[in-house]
């Protein structure tokens, strides 16, 4: 009889055996999810619960455990997040975790259609519009094909967009999102129609894709070509996804297609911080993922380690009033701390006052003012209280400013990039051709065909037929890209060089351009970071800078700002007082979502995560009289407010400096 010898099977390493002392780091329920081995698990952090620490040290555990960093898939909502947790991964473990596969859902689907594009029938060299270039192409189509003109309320290219999005992201027809956002265009279906036909049939013409084709067109690949599906899959043989709540029908379809071979996928989220529904982000995603994805293991985060108790009881009394939810209640590992403030005022300009001599109170206990928010619900509900702190010259920050990729000149220089990466790109060449004196959009257009046709597009030798009134100006701009395409520079180099020849147009362009040239300075020294053209303009549309020297100049102070913030905008963030203005009936929850339970519910949960920003302290402010239109009228608080245990808040009463000197004189005269 033969024999065959079986090797002993390596035995399971327990948290002990490993170099990096899990149990002394992490809590009970974070080493579950660290450990977490084979097939799905979805983990419910809580606010504050240290979701981003447990991902950190889940990556460091596989990648300890043996399992090669390029087999792992990290995705986040933004390539920095993704960058932070694989740096931080690093330091704790070593310079492995840096390779493992980390980035948004949008990027890691343009590295497979960069990979895979000649199966979806595109060069490799296609580029990616962000949504301003989008908007500049709906709008060349719906003037192209005249809709607009033949009818008065037809739908305008930010509404057509919008239409085509959530059509994508939600996976619905057109025409029941007409339905149901807007019914008023419905006797338009067709026009609509042929206007969504003329966009998708110039973006493959044109070899451009927008951010929903990214997803769109991965899932098309992995779904239409099981060699891909299975060859890309068999790759990740770990998947984690961050912030799963905001992840909408696409990437949910797509988390499952990335880990369909070994389906060890681990999702992290927070079904009460779903947000983001106006961007397509499906709450039903996180509370389906335990049935759609079989032997799921369900593990939940409620040590909060951010806020004091008496703030958790809060969120956690507000938690009680939603319908669709996971079941979970947050506990502080923190000492007591005072009760959150209940505050009405008689107005919103005396909120504005009550906020502003509060934050100089604070400031005087030497508290920095950047450990200072003030939410709302809507951007225009700060403006009173913006006028009150430029009297006082407390200086602020309002988050939610332009983006640096989306500022004019900005997009300029860029556009001068995208036809170096894609002569065939026409919103890229009108942008860059109606820079030049008496050149407009029919010129440009006719321009564009000529160079269409042209054996080398950047040779723009039509001296016997141009306009002299732009010629010369034609030809500098030829001779700069013939230099550049026939140069071996660095990316660097060629930004410069643009720049170099923008510098003019700047000028007379804009009466703030020093500030402009500081940020194409600023974008010259960016582009250092890159290999490449492409690879610059695909990042750069995929995780946009946000800071620019137009809407965030530097201030003069020494002194970090307040915080201004709309709560969309806070989420993730916190600080050791958190001010809630406005708490109004009508302004949270917003008029337009009282008839709907998952809508009311949405709300109510962008009132818990105001409420969970904060660390230390919580104001409530609610003013009796609000302004509209039509004049003053009498205001309702919160219908969650109303809800909440009021043994858990503390009413604060606003006196009159003169008033409360007034009543102690009496009182002196009474006792005399």
């Amino acid at each position: 009889m033969k024999k065959f010898v079986l090797k002993k099977e390596e035995p399971r390493k327990r948290p002990e055996d490993y170099s990096i002392p899990y149990s002394d780091l992490l809590n009970k329920h974070q080493m579950e999810a660290v450990f977490h081995e084979k097939g799905p698990a979805l983990v419910i952090a809580g606010a504050g619960t240290g979701k981003t620490r447990t991902l950190v040290h889940r990556v460091a555990r596989l990648v300890e455990s043996g399992i090669n960093p390029r087999d792992i898939l990290l995705l986040t909502f933004t390539r920095r997040a993704a960058n932070e947790m694989l740096n931080r991964a690093s330091h704790i473990l070593d310079e492995r975790c840096k390779q493992v596969q980390g980035g948004t859902f949008h990027f890691y689907c343009s590295q497979l259609l960069h990979r895979y594009s000649e199966v979806i029938g595109y060069p490799s060299n296609f580029t990616i519009i962000d949504t301003a270039d989008a908007l500049e192409v709906m709008q060349f189509v719906r003037t192209q094909l005249n809709l607009a003109k033949k009818s008065k309320r037809f739908p305008n290219k930010n509404t057509l967009l919008k239409i085509i999005s959530t059509s994508t992201n939600k996976n619905l027809d057109v025409r029941i999102v007409l339905q149901e956002q807007y019914p008023q265009f419905l006797d338009q279906e067709e026009q609509i129609m042929q206007v969504i036909e003329g966009y998708e049939a110039y973006k493959e013409k044109n070899f451009v894709m927008d951010f929903d084709d990214l997803l769109i067109k991965t899932k098309q690949l992995l779904g239409e070509h099981e060699d891909i599906r299975l060859k890309v899959a068999s790759k990740n043989q770990f998947v984690m996804v961050d912030e799963f709540q905001d992840t909408n029908k696409l990437q949910a379809d797509l988390t499952a297609l990335f880990s369909s071979v070994h389906k060890n996928v681990v999702v992290v989220g927070d079904d009460a911080q779903s947000i983001y529904s106006f961007r397509g982000a499906a709450h039903q995603n996180i509370m389906d993922f335990p049935q759609q994805f079989e032997g799921c293991r369900l593990i939940k985060l409620e040590e909060n380690y951010r806020s004091t108790p008496e703030i958790l009881e809060v969120a956690n009394n507000l938690l009680k009033q939603a319908a669709f939810k996971f079941d979970k209640e947050l506990h502080s590992s923190r000492k007591e701390g005072e009760l959150p403030a209940l505050v009405r005022t008689s107005s919103e300009h005396e909120q504005s006052r009550f906020i502003t001599q509060a934050v100089l109170q604070l400031r005087e206990q030497e508290m920095n003012l950047s450990d200072i928010a003030v939410l709302f619900r809507n951007g225009r509900d700060s403006f009173d209280l913006e006028v009150e702190l430029n009297r006082k010259n407390i200086p602020f920050v309002k988050y939610g400013g332009q983006k640096f990729t989306e500022a004019a000149h900005i997009k300029d220089v860029l556009a001068h990039v995208r036809v170096l990466v894609n002569p065939m790109d026409t919103i890229a060449w009108n942008r860059v051709l109606m820079l030049l004196d008496g050149i407009g959009p029919k010129t440009a257009q006719d321009l564009f065909e000529w160079i269409r046709l042209a054996s080398n597009p950047y040779q723009l030798d039509l001296s016997d037929t141009t306009n002299k009134a732009y010629i010369n100006q034609l030809k500098e701009l030829s001779a700069l890209l013939v230099n550049i395409k026939d140069h071996d520079h660095s990316v660097s180099r060629v930004v410069e060089l643009i720049v170099d020849y923008y510098r003019d147009f700047c000028k007379d362009r804009y009466d703030d351009y020093p500030k402009r040239l500081k940020d194409l300075e600023a974008f010259i020294n960016v582009s250092e970071g890159f290999v490449s053209l492409p690879k610059m303009l695909e990042e750069l549309a995929l995780d946009p800078i946000t800071a620019t020297a137009i809407d965030t100049e530097q201030k003069t102070e020494e002194e970090s700002p307040l915080i201004l913030s709309t709560i969309h905008s806070a989420k993730g963030l916190e600080w050791k007082h958190v001010f809630m203005i406005q708490c109004l009936d009508g302004i949270i929850p917003s008029s337009y979502s009282v008839e709907e339970e998952k809508q009311l519910d949405e709300e109510l949960r962008l009132l818990y995560v105001a409420v969970t920003r904060a660390k230390d302290m919580l104001y409530l402010i609610y003013p009796v009289l609000a302004r509209s239109p039509y004049g003053d009228y009498f205001t309702q608080p919160s219908r969650f407010i109303k809800e909440i245990n009021q043994q858990l808040l503390e009413e604060w009463k606003l006196v009159e400096e003169e008033t409360e000197a007034l009543k102690e004189a009496e009182q002196k005269k009474r006792l005399n």
